[in-house]
């Protein structure tokens, strides 16, 4: 690993304060800021921490935190290369394998700054195989710490014809609506987590649970687990808790969606809008 680090071929991915470097075209794309073995070299001196993210194209890449900048900006390594920004901000506007890369690092420095002392004893911790685990600095202790990820169950119900639910927490942007979503609990199947979340935010009752796709949404450190299922439409009992508003929506009312401030559809690099665009498409 040594080796691969101090390859003059390797590329290094900054990560400050989980942003990520990228430049816009002015044309509704972006694209990700890669750093060279040789301007990575000052800022490795300066302090910062790697992670080994993998190979593309046979080219070692590592995620670089810069956390311990106070800004980034007065980095002569990093002048006039772009812009720091949240991954949910440029994602949609990435190709898709920058965009995981970017998340990949993104949830490596995540847990990282979140695991620099032992959970067990609160002793220090050391960075080892790559960044892919912790080791414990206390002697008697010596725990294995390894990177966090999180299940959650993400669900298009649908009442088997043109009808589905879109709900909408507060948190969201001014009219998105999404499909809903939930965390699995320990002892718990991921059809039981769908069949469960939905009885909870709305208070359907559902069958026909199907998988369709997963997606890692590194924000921090989840693992969205996409599914389809089917219930009558019945009027639904929203829990406050969970959601400001949700509601049956038919296909044509989500096709003619104005992609406004009034209503809109989940962000395009999304499992939720998959979702949604797979079953508008009959690919369900």
């Amino acid at each position: 690993m040594a080796g691969v680090l101090a390859d003059a071929a390797s590329c290094f991915v900054p990560v400050w304060r989980d942003r990520h470097l990228f430049r816009e075209d002015g044309q509704g794309a972006a694209s990700a800021i890669f750093l060279p073995a040789d301007r990575a070299e000052a800022l490795l001196a300066s302090g910062a921490e790697t992670s080994f993210l993998g190979l593309r194209d046979g080219v070692a890449h590592f995620a670089l935190d810069l956390g311990h900048l106070n800004t980034p900006d007065h980095a002569p390594a990093l002048a006039g290369l772009g812009d720091f920004a949240d991954l949910r901000r440029i994602g949609p506007l990435l190709p898709r394998d920058e965009g995981a890369i970017l998340a990949h690092a993104r949830a490596l420095v995540h847990w990282h700054g979140r695991h620099r002392f032992c959970g067990l004893c609160g002793g220090a911790t050391r960075s080892e195989q790559g960044g892919h685990l912790r080791r414990c600095q206390t002697p008697d202790c010596g725990a294995l710490h390894f990177p966090r990820t999180d299940p959650a169950v993400i669900m298009l119900v649908h009442d088997g014809g043109d009808r589905c639910v879109l709900g909408r927490q507060a948190r969201f942007p001014a009219g998105m609506h999404s499909t809903l979503a939930g965390f699995v609990e320990p002892g718990e199947s991921l059809e039981d987590t769908v069949v469960r979340e939905v009885h909870e935010e709305v208070g359907l009752r559902v069958r026909d649970v199907a998988y369709h796709s997963s997606q890692p949404w590194p924000f921090p450190s989840s693992l969205m687990l996409g599914f389809y299922a089917v219930a009558d439409a019945d009027r639904l009992r929203i829990d406050p808790h969970e959601l400001e508003s949700a509601a049956w929506f038919s296909r044509k009312e989500l096709e003619a969606s104005p992609e406004n401030d009034s209503f809109r559809l989940p962000r395009t690099d999304s499992i939720a809008r998959r979702l949604i665009s797979d079953w508008l498409n009959g690919l369900r």
